[in-house]
This record gives structure tokens, C-alpha cells and sequence, in this order.
């Protein structure tokens, strides 16, 4: 019975183990089919993530503006190169130019610093009140110089301007005006008629007139003010100077540590104009 026994148990085994040689036929036909299934690389989802490309509305339009914007700086850019005065300067005019521009921020700062200490006084003051009484009467006799009210004395220059063409206009007095007062001029006179700030000129007759008063070359002006900041300010390339050359007149100029600017004019009272503290 051991001897029948045996085989039957191998022939049981045998049979047990039949089924199992179907599914390892299917996993091999399963791996087949990975290998041959057609594989997506890295490159081609790149490819079509980037194409065609995705533009939305709002992309475009920013894209647009931005490109009118570049547009605008760049004609503008040209526009200011083609332009400018001073392409043809010499280097040392265009020092000279950088020297005034230089002087005009430094005046500005001890301006800006000058009220800053004025601000920190009253602020510290321990009399609040004879403070601000005391700077109101200096700041008064600051607006009557500049208003043209009383007089002044300090360091400046002289302009005496030639004409013996008679072909200097009211423009060219009034620009020099302009370019003193740019360059810090505090108190001006021209043949004893005080300008300010709401001075006028005009030709009449074949004349200059200031504020109605006719005045005659030689031009004087009496100019207050920091005598290294006026002088170049009138000698720049294109400036005063070479625009009265050209009309065959001459300019001289002399700096002084105590001009008098004596000339005076009326404080009048304005029509419609007061104080917004009243």
C-alpha cells in the first residue's frame, strides 16, 4: 500500500501544479505587450506643452503696451539726443556746465538744510511765541528784497551791456534776467529800476522799457548774489554772453564783494488777492 500510495500522491502533485502554467503564459504575454506599447519621452511632452503656444487676452494686451511704451522712450531718447545744444561743446565748456549745475543742488541742500534748522527751533524752542516773532521779522525783511520793497547789500556783480548797434531787445535783457535769477541772483537793478518778481519788459520806441520806464544802453545791472555762481551762469555755451556777441554787443562782467541795490518800488496792495490766514 506504501508503494500504490506514492505514486498517487505524485500524480496528485502533478496535477496541482497544471493550472499554475497558464497564468505564467499570460504574465509572459503581459511583459511582451509592455515592450512593445510605444513609449512618450521627455522631449515630446516638452513639445507639446510649448506648442502651439497658449496666449491668453490679458498676455497679449500687456504685451502690446509694453511694446507702445518702448516705442514712446525710444523716439523720445532720439528726439532729446538730436536736439541737445551741447553736442558740439568743448570739454571745458561742458565742465564749466557740470561746475553751475553742481553749484545750483548745493544751493538747494543749504536751503533745504536752513529749514530744516528753522523747523527744529520751533520745535525746541522753549518760547515758542518770540521764536516764531523772530523769524517772521527775519523772513519779512527776506520777502522785501526779493519783493524789491527795501534795499540790499552783499557780494554779486556787475553787467554793463554795450550796445552801440541799438540791437538788443527787451528778450535778451529778460533772458539774462532769467539765468541770474536760476543761478541764485537775490536782488537786481538795471539803470535804476529794481527788478522783481513780477517785473515786466517791453520795446518802445526803439527803446527798452521796464515796468514802464524807458531805459537806455549802456545796460547796468547790479546783481546780489554769489559772485562764483553768477559769472558762469552768464558765460555758458549759447548763454548771454555769446547771444549778445552776436548782435554785435558786448558784456562785461565784474564780480565785487559789495554791491548796493538801492533802487526801490512801491509795495502795493493786491485787488483780490489775501491772505488765506485771515
Amino acid at each position: 500500500m506504501s508503494a500504490d500510495d506514492t505514486p498517487g500522491q505524485s500524480g496528485e502533485s502533478q496535477k496541482s501544479r497544471k493550472p499554475q502554467e497558464p497564468q505564467e503564459a499570460q504574465v509572459e504575454g503581459t511583459g511582451e505587450e509592455a515592450v512593445h506599447a510605444p513609449a512618450v519621452t521627455g522631449r515630446q511632452r516638452l513639445r507639446a506643452g510649448l506648442w502651439p503656444p497658449r496666449v491668453t487676452r490679458a498676455q497679449l494686451i500687456v504685451a502690446l503696451l509694453l511694446g507702445v511704451l518702448g516705442l514712446g522712450l525710444a523716439i523720445q531718447v532720439r528726439s532729446t539726443s538730436d536736439n541737445s545744444n551741447l553736442r558740439g561743446a568743448r570739454q571745458e565748456d561742458l565742465v564749466r556746465i557740470l561746475d553751475e549745475l553742481d553749484n545750483r543742488t548745493q544751493r538747494l541742500e543749504d536751503e533745504k538744510r536752513g529749514l530744516e534748522n528753522q523747523r527744529t527751533e520751533l520745535e525746541n524752542s522753549s518760547n515758542q511765541a518770540a521764536e516764531a516773532r523772530k523769524q517772521t521779522a527775519q523772513k519779512e525783511r527776506q520777502l522785501g528784497v526779493l519783493a524789491g520793497t527795501v534795499k540790499a547789500r552783499g557780494p554779486g556783480i556787475e553787467l554793463t551791456v554795450s550796445d552801440p548797434k541799438k540791437a538788443v531787445q527787451s528778450d535778451m535783457l529778460l533772458d539774462a534776467i532769467q539765468e541770474l535769477r536760476a543761478a541764485g541772483a537775490e536782488a537786481i537793478q538795471i539803470n535804476g529800476v529794481r527788478v522783481a518778481a513780477d517785473t515786466y519788459f517791453s520795446d518802445s520806441g526803439g527803446k527798452v522799457a521796464i515796468d514802464h520806464q524807458k531805459v537806455s544802453p549802456p545796460y547796468r545791472f547790479k546783481v546780489i548774489g554769489k559772485p562764483q555762481d553768477l559769472e558762469p551762469a552768464l558765460n555758458i555755451p549759447g548763454g548771454v554772453v555769446q547771444t549778445l556777441q552776436k548782435e554785435q554787443a558786448t558784456a562785461s562782467v565784474t564780480r565785487s564783494e559789495k554791491i548796493v541795490v538801492d533802487a526801490l518800488r512801491s509795495a502795493e496792495q493786491p485787488d483780490y488777492a489775501r491772505s488765506s490766514s485771515q
